[in-house]
């Protein structure tokens, strides 16, 4: 029997699984995108778990995946991360979100193991949906800080921040979302 271990559950593939939120995160951020991407918009929503986060980000307007020609970097997948300031100031359009600081890292890891380092966003057809579950921290910790999205993929091992490249979006992390806005 093959099982898929998620501390503290066991799930297996033939389990339904019931009771994942939809409702009332306690945490999100309505992303904006920036001078070189100003079409992309959305939301990424926090929700409280057992021993942890689930996140759910839902963005349009992004790139399409374009190979690496020529010794430049590929676009996208898009890196997505959580910076340590949440601070949205475009400062230079050709460098924007600066001002957002370096990835969110409060255990002083390594980077692809920073707090702040999330999965890739894949763009299909500039549309991007996406749900997973972290250990790394609660809602609230994120409070404050910002949510950047990246050109390039994150390769998950450069240092401090995997070669994800130009910053295309950001949000700002707010509490207690009215359902208006959600």
């Amino acid at each position: 029997m093959n099982h898929l271990k998620i501390f503290p559950y066991v799930i297996k593939a033939s389990d339904t699984i019931f009771n994942l939120p939809i409702n009332n995160p306690l945490v999100f951020a309505k992303v904006k995108g920036g001078p070189l991407r100003p079409q992309i918009e959305g939301i990424v929503k926090f929700y409280q778990r057992p021993c942890g986060t689930f996140v759910c980000a839902e963005i349009t307007g992004l790139p399409s995946y374009q190979s690496s020609n020529n010794g430049e970097d590929p676009i996208g997948p898009h890196g997505f991360h959580i910076h340590e300031f949440g601070n949205c100031k475009v400062g230079d359009p050709q460098n924007p979100f600066q001002a957002a600081g370096g990835h969110w890292n409060p255990t002083n890891q390594p980077h692809g193991n920073h707090a702040g380092d999330l999965p890739v966003l894949f763009s299909n057809q500039g549309y991007a949906y996406m749900c997973f579950f972290t250990s790394k921290f609660k809602p609230e910790h994120v409070v404050g800080k910002s949510v950047i999205i990246h050109q390039n993929p994150d390769d998950y091992r450069t240092q401090p921040a995997g070669a994800a490249g130009k910053r295309l979006a950001c949000g700002f992390i707010l509490t207690q979302p009215k359902p208006h806005m959600l």
